[in-house]
């Protein structure tokens, strides 16, 4: 269900659905593995056949390139879809677990039962992938679920909309167009689990507000990423990926290296191999980036003043453009930027940038590049581009992050066999493949008694009893 409704019509139409929902819920919760598949699978052949107006839809949002609709969004859903399928009569298997010795005559399991009503917020920055990954997996675990697409990218909103109304009935899946008025009252509903994807303010609101019903969370969020590029790393190798992992999506991604710090003695040779890199990637013609048709937009005038702020924000402060700076207010262009010279005290280093702003910072110890990161927010991720084992070791002991990536960049969100998510202020829960499916299931302990009995540490507590009661504790 589908529905951009006047705001007095809104809690009365959001409270019907949520009620066949939760009406619904017990009978999904019955639904077996290949019932659950064939939903799924349903759903990916859907996508398959529309695929040419999931990329139109991404295109009018922001233009984002073809290629990056089916890496950015296409890829890790159908990785996704087909790991659930391989895997998920396994997964609800009950998962037997071995029996202490103190307890011999009983054993143990976990089932892993549906949560119940989920409530999905997606991000606009991969507005499908962000909204229809954790939906598979809700699936996957037997729940019902409503949506709430970002109205940031309402083409791709309406897309959704649309395979949803075709596919499933309203109380098993609905959707909610609209703005923040339609987000805060689906967050009045005592829901069993939020799913959300964006930004550490707004994840704070979410997990108050699911707060009120005791409801679990998953928040997937961002901050401020950084990528360290040690004296041995191989620059060349090194630019390129961060080039790609930062100008993807022209920047929007929340696991993109928010800035850069380099060994203060390969900074030079490090951003002549990037400068390169990003000419070829984005202005091989010489026609300016601009012109490219690999490089998306902005999402919107709002998000294109926020970033331009922060780049005059630094200069105003003494940073400086030594890479690309040209913006398009028309067209919410920005070219890919290098920004040097930064400091603490500037917004562009406070802030999660989610933009093609690119601060380089030099160190000269790994100390003093640990000091950095860690005076900030555990991030969401971290990358290391070295060929030092040692200096790898060093800094993975001494920081915290959702996930770390060696000599790579973003691949964590793809690899289906691999926890995704944050840390503290970067995101609480994990997703990604049995982690998903773990995440929006009750994991629920069951111990069966076969034989014996425990009546011999029952009260009276006699001498005999406490003597028993001491070699348990002691023994076994």
């Amino acid at each position: 269900m589908s529905t951009t409704l006047l705001a007095t019509d809104l809690d009365r139409d959001i409270q019907a659905v949520f009620t066949k929902q939760r009406q619904f819920a017990p009978q999904m919760a019955l639904t077996t593995a290949a019932q659950r598949i064939d939903r799924i699978k349903r759903l990916q052949t859907w996508v398959l056949a529309h695929q040419p107006a999931l990329e139109k839809a991404m295109y009018d949002d922001f233009r984002k390139p073809t290629a990056e609709v089916g890496l950015g969004e296409l890829m890790s859903v159908n990785a996704e879809i087909k790991h659930i399928i391989r895997n998920l009569k396994r997964w609800m298997r009950p998962q037997q677990l071995p029996t202490p010795l103190s307890l011999i005559g009983t054993r143990s399991s976990i089932r892993h039962e549906p949560k119940g009503n989920v409530l999905i917020f997606s991000a606009w920055n991969y507005p499908f992938a962000l909204l229809v990954k954790p939906l598979v997996s809700a699936i996957a675990a037997g729940n019902v679920c409503i949506l709430k697409p970002s109205e940031m990218a309402p083409n791709t909103a309406r897309f959704i909309s649309q395979m949803v109304q075709e596919l499933f009935p309203v109380e098993e899946v609905a959707v909610f167009e609209g703005d923040a008025s339609v987000s805060q009252a689906l967050l009045e509903l005592p829901f069993n689990h939020v799913f959300f994807t964006g930004s550490p303010a707004v994840g704070k609101v979410v997990m108050a507000a699911a707060a009120k019903h005791l409801a679990s969370v998953t928040l997937e969020l961002g901050g401020k990423s950084p990528s360290i590029v040690d004296e041995t790393a191989n620059l060349k190798t090194a630019a390129e990926q961060i080039a790609w992992g930062k100008y993807l999506n022209n920047g929007q991604t929340c696991i993109a290296p928010d800035y850069v710090l380099v060994h203060e003695s390969v900074k030079e040779p490090f951003l002549a191999e990037f400068r390169q890199v990003v000419k070829r990637m984005y202005n091989a013609s010489e026609q300016g980036v601009e012109a490219s048709d690999s490089y998306a937009r902005i999402v919107n005038n709002r998000h294109f003043q926020r970033i331009r702020s922060l780049l005059d924000d630094a200069i105003a402060r003494g940073a400086r453009v030594t890479m690309g700076g040209r913006m398009n207010t028309d067209q919410n262009f920005i070219e890919p930027t290098v920004v040097e010279g930064v400091n603490d005290a500037m917004r562009i280093m406070q802030e999660e940038i989610f933009g093609p702003l690119l601060p380089v910072v030099p160190f000269a110890t790994a100390d003093e590049a640990l000091a950095l990161i860690n005076s900030k927010e555990k991030p969401l991720a971290l990358y290391i581009h070295s060929r030092s084992r040692r200096n790898i070791d060093y800094l993975m002991a001494r920081t915290s992050a959702g996930d770390t990536i060696i000599n790579d960049l973003m691949l964590q969100f793809g690899n289906v066999e691999l926890p995704f998510g944050g840390v503290n202020n970067s995101g609480i829960g994990k997703s990604n493949g049995f982690f998903s499916f773990q995440e929006l299931s009750n994991q629920r302990g069951v111990m069966e008694r076969n034989f014996g009995t425990m009546k011999f540490i029952y009260p009276p507590y006699t001498d005999r009893v406490r003597k028993l009661i001491d070699f348990v504790v002691k023994r076994l």
